[in-house]
């Protein structure tokens, strides 16, 4: 074997790196005489098809991955629709109930309550520590819409950075999945004797804060190039990680900005369409929110910048969001609250609680209706029609994952809407069918933002990942529509161009990196938007 290594310059010292390296096919006679690539891959889906249940499926797939990767990923591009769903949402939220009962064996650093104090030294047993660009971390505190799982909510980071390596090109050996085990408090798990985190409550939140800290200054010390994504954790934790870290590590949490850039990609398509059946000025929309956790204030945050690029004060772009969550419409006279719901709180309503989401619809009149409840059926037929009623082509986006929690289905939205909705889901749907027309559903994936904006971070070294990085990966991806898809009233291009999407994403936040002076890849400003795109696209990881 040849090691090849290329001199590279580090602080002003130079250095050799070894080159990474397709591993070499096995010699002859250690693989059938009629092997074949190509053919294997046939016999690999066939395979996945012969599986009957998706969590035979995605267990299949991790296996494969195990064995060999260039070929789990080499299926992923090929496959992109059908394989997404089962290493994604809908089908890693059965894989994170499951986690302690299809174990095989270990994938990720798990770090717990216990290393305090030591967090570097685990860390440093991580074996690919020069090769590491981006993590995934999650405490399982509030996984999906399923609870608090544990040291089971490890599928999901495992699952994200796949999808790091299917749609942005970043190399396997560059992913680091962790699993923070601060204690569950759902009590199944801990009288499991099968599950494999720690056996105790969750921590006090204090002692949650320290090792926090502890933790992401190991991190930084120990992974100096590494980008962080923050995937899972309670609504206050969530926040309060946020703010304490944004502005010191390069990291984002997907939960609170990932979700708010694709919804408000979608969005983008969605109101020029709503807007065009209505006659009405994109300024005049109204958004209500039905979920106030980290994940509804984080869309709602985000979409903000909606009504800010038409113009509006950012008090004008506040005043055209409403929050309900599970007591109601959220307004001042209701009470005390949450801290992250206070900033939309409604000033302008002082009548007795309204609980009621049909009601609150026809005293909102909003033109679009988004979920993140996790409340199955909670946009019931009298909700949709009420929002049918208000507007030409009503906006519907119910993005709870997965599938079981999502607030409606596409197929009761568009009989309900007699075909007029405009509809984007977390999780995926079936076409429809209606009046003689084929009808698409939009999935408002996070998949389509955080490759290409890890991607663009990662080769920009971003120091913070910044607003308007976030917002950059929005409009792009907003943009990414061919004539096509537009001509199909499509909210998202389809999936199988992720990779191309993603290039254009990373560019546009590159640009964005720079335009904020975070950037540390300084060799890049030069770069005319061509000659950056194709560098982009040649840092991008194929099987």
């Amino acid at each position: 074997m040849t090691i090849v290594l290329n001199p590279v310059w580090s602080n002003g010292v130079q250095k050799l790196k070894v080159v990474s390296q397709t591993p070499a096919k096995p010699a002859r006679g250690l693989l059938p005489p009629a092997h074949d690539e190509q053919i294997h891959a046939i016999r690999c889906m066939q395979q996945l098809r012969s599986k009957d249940k998706p969590i035979e499926k995605y267990i299949y797939l991790s296996q494969l991955k195990d064995a060999d990767h260039a070929m789990f990923y080499r299926l992923c591009l090929a496959n992109m629709s059908e394989i997404t769903p089962l290493i994604y949402t809908p089908t890693v939220g059965d894989a994170c109930l499951q986690y302690s009962h299809i174990f095989r064996r270990p994938e990720g650093l798990f770090i717990s309550i216990k290393d305090k104090g030591n967090i570097g030294k685990i860390l440093r047993n991580w074996p690919r520590i020069n090769e590491a660009r981006i993590s995934v971390v999650t405490d399982g505190s509030r996984i999906l819409g399923l609870g608090d799982l544990g040291v089971n909510g490890m599928p999901i980071a495992i699952g994200k950075l796949s999808l790091y390596v299917a749609g942005a090109g970043i190399r396997p050996e560059s992913t680091v999945p962790i699993c923070l085990d601060l204690g569950t408090d759902n009590q199944k798990y801990l009288d499991d004797p099968l599950y494999l985190g720690l056996r105790q409550r969750r921590v006090p939140l204090p002692d949650t804060l320290e090792f926090m800290e502890e933790f992401m200054r190991e991190m930084s010390a120990v992974f100096p190039k590494l980008l962080v994504q923050f995937e899972d954790f309670a609504t206050d934790k969530a926040f309060a990680y946020l703010d304490s870290f944004r502005d010191r590590y390069p990291l984002f949490n997907d939960d609170i900005q990932g979700t708010g850039a694709v919804v408000l990609s979608g969005f983008l398509n969605a109101a020029k369409l709503s807007s065009a059946a209505s006659g009405r000025p994109l300024t005049d929309h109204r958004i209500l929110f039905l979920g106030a956790g980290s994940a509804g204030v984080g869309v709602a945050m985000q979409l903000m910048s909606f009504f800010k690029l038409q113009g509006l004060s950012t008090e004008q772009a506040r005043d055209r969001i409403y929050l309900v969550d599970s007591q109601g419409l959220i307004y001042d006279g209701r009470g005390p609250m949450a801290e992250h719901k206070k900033y939309f709180s409604r000033k302008d309503y002082n009548g007795p609680p309204m609980t009621d989401l049909t009601d609150i619809v026809n005293y909102v009149q909003p033109t679009a209706l988004l979920g993140l409840s996790t409340t199955k059926g909670a946009f019931n037929q009298s909700v949709i029609e009420a929002m049918a009623a208000h507007n030409p082509r009503p906006i519907i986006f119910p993005l709870s994952n997965p599938v079981r929690l999502s607030e409606c289905e596409f197929h009761e939205a568009v009989e309900w809407t007699q075909g007029r909705v405009l509809f984007a889901s977390g999780s995926p749907f079936p076409e429809q069918e209606y009046m003689g027309r084929m009808l698409y559903p939009g999935q408002g994936n996070n998949m389509y933002i955080f490759p290409g904006l890890g991607l663009g971070a990662i080769l920009a070294r971003a120091a913070k990942v910044t607003d308007s990085m976030v917002e950059a990966s929005s409009l792009g991806l907003a943009n990414a529509l061919t004539a096509d898809e537009r001509a199909q009233d499509l909210l998202y291009p389809r999936i199988e161009r992720i990779r191309e999407i993603s290039a254009q994403i990373a560019l546009s936040v590159i640009r964005a990196a720079q335009k904020a002076g975070v950037d540390r890849s300084i060799d890049l400003r030069s770069m005319s938007d061509a000659e950056l795109l194709g560098f982009v696209r040649s840092r991008m990881w194929n099987p």
